[in-house]
């Protein structure tokens, strides 16, 4: 009985673990590049997205503009 108990949690910790690494966010800002193998699925919208943990990797894509800034330059005439 023990024995079933203790392979009942571990079965629910591994679910639970599983599940912790098939949600990936997506914030508004960002887009999600979905690779499934290695290639390429599609993009994915902002919001709460699931993947299968091994099989697919999302990589997220910043859309806001990055300000640098730029030495002054003399007046070419």
């Amino acid at each position: 009985m023990t024995t079933l108990i203790i392979v009942l949690v571990v079965l629910v910790v591994l679910v639970l673990i599983g599940l912790a690494m098939a949600i990936r966010i997506v914030r508004q800002y960002e887009r999600g590049v979905l690779f499934r193998f290695g290639r390429l699925v599609g993009p994915r919208a902002p919001g709460l997205r699931f993947i299968v943990p091994v099989v697919d990797v999302l990589h997220r894509v910043s859309l806001r503009i990055v300000t640098m800034p730029i030495q002054s330059q003399g007046i070419i005439t």
